[in-house]
């Protein structure tokens, strides 16, 4: 195709202009600060151009096989013989996620593009950390626990290095609850002939599922302090950092079911329980009607506070009250074990004279230590209700009338006058008591009304505060604050303090779900518990409840004589 006269330069200059064009397009260099390098060892990549490029770089491209750990740019300019010149760079700081010989991809700088560059990884082979700098050993107290036994999982960082910005993750576990245990304790210690500062630190493990169950390994990322050459004549020295990441091994538990020997009783994995009761006051000296207090008090080493059982049962003798307030709740993370702790106050109330037995209080548990069931007891208490003493008085004696001095009178005059008086003295008599009777009346009512009614306003306002506190624990999801308000809520509505025999006072949406919950909480149930149902359950429940409060009472009669 032949181009005319007026076209030619046009197709020159275009043809000219795109050969040119790579001239003036930014070159930017790769480098790396070492090469070849070791798995999970950082190392840095240092982008540079002469000139500040056509857009901002995109790193995207480096992900696949590097780990972008930290990214900083830094900017020069030097004139040397009034030639002035400009060093622009962008430094990363990466590490490798896998081994062998990796391609660092040529970087974006928006129409700019960077050169490539190839790096060697190498696999470092663990052989029993032999004269490693950095390393972590973790070891478990139990491979084969029983479900919801502890397992003390003890991690230990040795370093014959200076760290800094050390980042360690968590131990992990499906099912089960951990819980850090103490402070981290630090000391020296030889290993395999050398000198190593060690951090030790310690988990409780609870698994709450019996089957094979893996502990993933700890990862610990930190900043390797490296003194460099010194400057200055040696007066100076420039402090430099390597990022380093090592990991742990992995531990299988293999969690074991319920032993037979524990199958028809409470289960409950401990290293020891203490179980203990105080009075208030000598038993055997009690008094009708007056209160005396036991406190009962439950501490046990190697569990959480969600494991401890109800000490309080509703079997008291007849003619005795029993009040029983909210129970204390603690749990202590020591250096070596999980302690937890509740503690339970009733007030006993003796209605009439005489003798009467307690009955015995036991908690069936497991010892872990010795792999056989015992049972904490408390044995059977006898008490004694006398009758108070009367210290009321006696009436006074009675005294005949005066003898009246004899006088004359006429008994015609006074037999009228009597027969009068009498008859006039009578129905005054009746009057004035119909009108006292009907004043004594409605004073009664009208005090009886406000007394209801202060008394209803004070139900309603603490049914509130009981309410928020269901809804509060309800959605946060807290099994045993949620059981402490239930409990609270059975108190006032049924005079209950156990979740099973509220639960059969409830409709059966509610039943099911405080069921539910009580299977969470003792029943050794693995399930992470959330509170909505149960609290939808519960709203329900109250607006049936009081439908049908509504729909028993009629209306008053416009006149009530009480």
């Amino acid at each position: 195709m032949l181009f005319s006269v007026y076209k030619l330069p046009l197709f020159i200059a275009l043809f000219a202009l795109n050969l040119m064009s790579p001239l003036f397009a930014a070159d930017i260099s790769v480098q790396t600060d070492r090469n070849p390098v070791n798995l999970n060892e950082s190392f840095q990549i240092t982008f540079s151009a002469n000139e500040k490029p056509d857009g901002e770089p995109d790193f995207s491209p480096i992900e696949k096989d590097f780990e972008i750990l930290n990214q900083s740019q830094q900017q020069s300019t030097q004139i040397i013989n009034l030639k002035m010149t400009k060093l622009i760079q962008w430094v990363l700081t990466v590490m490798a996620k896998n081994s062998g010989t990796l391609m660092i991809p040529a970087i974006n700088f928006g129409q700019d593009n960077s050169q490539f560059a190839a790096i060697v990884v190498n696999e470092v082979q663990v052989t029993e950390n032999i004269n490693e700098d950095l390393f972590l050993q973790v070891e478990v107290s139990n491979t084969q626990p029983y479900i919801q036994e502890q397992v003390i999982y003890t991690l230990k960082l040795f370093r014959k290095v200076n760290i800094s910005q050390a980042a360690l993750t968590e131990p992990k576990l499906a099912n089960a609850v951990i819980e850090k245990l103490g402070e981290d304790k630090n000391y020296n210690s030889q290993y395999q002939g050398d000198n190593y500062v060690v951090t030790e630190r310690k988990y409780a493990i609870f698994p709450q599922k019996s089957e094979p169950m893996r502990i993933e390994p700890l990862t610990l990322t930190a900043d390797v302090i490296v003194a460099s050459q010194p400057r200055y004549n040696g007066f100076f020295s420039r402090q430099n950092t390597r990022t380093q990441r090592i990991s742990s091994k992995a531990i299988t538990l293999d969690v074991q079911a319920k032993p037979t020997e524990a199958a028809d009783n409470y289960w409950l994995p401990a290293e020891q329980v203490y179980l203990e009761e105080k009075w208030s006051a000598d038993i055997a000296q009690m008094k009708v009607g007056e209160p005396i207090t036991r406190t009962l008090s439950l501490l046990i080493k190697g569990a959480t506070q969600g494991a401890l059982p109800e000490l309080y049962a509703d079997n008291m003798p007849a003619n005795v009250k029993a009040y029983p307030d909210q129970p204390t709740l603690k749990e202590t993370a020591k250096d070596d074990s999980m302690i937890a702790y509740r503690k339970e106050k009733i007030a006993l109330i003796p209605g009439l004279a005489g003798t009467y037995t307690l009955p015995a209080i036991e908690i069936p548990w497991w010892n872990t230590t010795t792999k056989k069931m015992e049972v904490a007891r408390i044995a059977e208490q006898t008490m004694t209700a006398v009758a108070g003493t009367n210290n009321s008085v006696a009436p006074p004696p009675k005294v005949g009338p005066e003898t009246p001095v004899p006088i004359a009178i006429d008994n015609s005059l006074a037999v009228t006058a009597s027969s009068a008086d009498e008859s006039l003295w009578f129905w005054l008599a009746i009057f004035f008591a119909g009108a006292w009777l009907v004043t004594l009346i409605y004073f009664l009512s009208r005090n009886r009304k406000k007394s209801q009614k202060g008394a209803s306003s004070a139900v309603h306002e603490k049914a509130g505060t009981i309410d928020k506190t269901l809804k509060k624990a309800c959605k946060s999801n807290e099994p045993a604050q949620t059981k402490e308000a239930l409990i609270e809520w059975g108190r006032e509505q049924f005079n209950q303090s156990n979740l099973t025999k509220i639960a059969e006072q409830c409709a059966p949406a509610l039943q099911t779900e405080i069921l539910a919950l009580n299977g969470i909480l003792y029943g050794g149930e693995n399930k992470e518990w959330q509170g909505e149902a149960l609290w939808t359950a519960f709203k329900e429940n109250q607006q049936v409840t009081t439908k049908q409060t509504t729909e028993a009472e009629p209306l008053p009669p416009l006149f009530k004589i009480q």
